[in-house]
């Protein structure tokens, strides 16, 4: 069996393809254990959970991300891998675990930078008047 998953944080895309295995995860081709300490965390969060709650992982998640910076692509990574576990798994238990843990492991992020305003250097700040 093979499932397919994607997560999305501003402008990092990350697809997920599980199959049968023993919980091993990587992404972008290497295991996500070399990554940094917090990354690592963020990425281990759902698997604690799925842990927790269905005793064994019995998936191989391989997860690639594209685009945006290394935080946004740590998102994406851990919104991809929390909706692949659930798809491979079919339960509804892990599910709710994650909306109350917390809602973003499932619910990608929609905020997006504002554009900037014709003929001013941002979106919100204005050029000042010295005169008056």
């Amino acid at each position: 069996m093979k499932i397919i998953s994607s997560g999305k944080r501003k402008r990092a895309v990350a697809r997920g393809v599980f199959v049968e295995g023993n919980g091993e995860v990587k992404i972008n081709n290497q295991d996500y254990k070399t990554l940094n300490y917090l990354d690592r965390l963020k990425i281990e969060e759902p698997l604690r959970i799925a842990k927790e709650v269905l005793e064994n992982l019995s998936f191989k998640a391989d997860i690639s991300v594209r685009g945006g910076g290394a935080r946004g692509q740590i998102e994406a990574a851990r919104i991809a891998l929390a909706r692949g576990i659930i798809k491979f798994t079919k339960s509804k238990e892990l599910s709710k675990e994650y909306l109350n843990y917390d809602r973003g492991m499932l619910v990608a992020d929609v905020r997006r930078k504002e554009p900037r305003k014709p003929g001013d250097s941002k979106a919100r700040a204005k050029r000042q008047k010295s005169y008056r």
